[in-house]
């Protein structure tokens, strides 16, 4: 019988791997902010860190803010050695993963669903006036305690 460290794929090994993820993507966070010095690198958020799960490789997702993320990309790659060493000083990992970054464009992606929505034709006055507000009943009164309590 095998414990639960030892299954494959389990949800030990999952949750492990969001905590190395996410301590990953803190450190990063901080190194990226306070430590390093490159003009090409402008305001950068770390949104999120994909290790393989031998732990050999990440994926570094960052969103920017502000300036051209193939130029803030570049920066980056060209850092990498600075991060991974500093991802090898403040974690204790077996193996120290060689890092990629990537373009996070869900950012991007909810302010265009946000201004679509905005222009959206439900947003019309009088458009949502067909069906009735949460708290009212369909014969357009108020709802009240009566109305919601289990008989």
């Amino acid at each position: 019988m095998t414990g639960p460290r030892e299954a494959p794929g389990g949800r030990m090994r999952g949750a492990r791997m969001r905590r190395v993820d996410e301590a990953m993507r803190a450190v990063l966070s901080g190194a990226i902010a306070k430590d390093l010095k490159d003009p090409r690198v402008g305001f950068v958020t770390v949104t999120g860190v994909k290790t393989s799960p031998d732990l050999r490789h990440a994926r570094v997702y960052v969103s920017v803010l502000g300036s051209q993320p193939e130029q803030t990309l570049e920066g980056l790659r060209s850092a990498h050695g600075f991060l991974q060493r500093r991802l090898a000083t403040e974690l204790t990992l077996k193996h120290t993963p060689t890092l990629s970054f990537h373009y996070d464009d869900s950012v991007d992606t909810g302010m265009r669903i946000t201004s679509l929505l905005k222009q959206s034709p439900l947003d019309a006055p009088g458009a949502g006036d067909a069906t009735p507000a949460a708290n009212e009943r369909t014969d357009g009164r108020h709802l009240t305690d009566e109305d919601t309590r289990p008989r």
